[in-house]
């Protein structure tokens, strides 16, 4: 899947940045450490937007180009925040078979944002599954540690309402 950027705007606080910024300066003098820095700010923010990758390339002396090579090359990275809600569909071959792509399209559809995005009010966001382990369920949506089996396309609207 392809990455996107964030629709929602950068909310990051003082202290997000002062972590952050004690991290680059633990780091700063080596660039082989530049994946753990991006680790470390994707856990202090849940994400890596552009504004904390200009960070990390500033404060490192690295190229932006590099840290975005990195953010989107690796699937650990994302560059979106997750929703309240992070709706996960699963496209395994147990599902699949069963319909679930079809059920991915109805919610990008009904929540009007793409894979690894999230709404502009920060309520859902949408994310595809490889395998849930629920195969015997299938086709299988989670919203966080919810789990729904056997649902069809007419359902994703009806579960949704429940986080409305």
């Amino acid at each position: 899947m392809k990455k996107v950027p964030s629709k929602v705007p950068f909310r990051g606080t003082e202290e997000q940045a002062l972590e952050l910024q004690k991290v680059i300066d633990e780091n700063k003098h080596d660039s082989t450490n530049l994946m753990v820095v991006m680790q470390k700010a994707q856990d202090i923010y849940g994400y890596l937007p552009y504004e904390v990758q200009k960070m990390i390339a500033d404060g490192m002396d690295i190229p932006f180009e590099k840290v975005y090579g990195v953010a989107t090359f690796y699937a650990q990275f994302a560059l979106s925040p997750k929703g309240q809600y992070n709706c996960s569909v699963c496209l395994g071959t147990a599902c699949y078979v069963k319909g679930s792509g079809k059920i991915f399209e109805k919610l990008q559809e009904t929540l009007g944002i793409g894979p690894d995005e999230c709404t502009e009010d920060g309520k859902f966001s949408i994310s595809a599954a490889r395998c849930v382990g629920a195969c015997g369920l299938a086709p299988v949506m989670t919203i966080n540690d919810d789990v729904y089996g056997r649902i069809t396309v007419d359902d994703v609207e009806k579960i949704l309402a429940n986080y409305k």
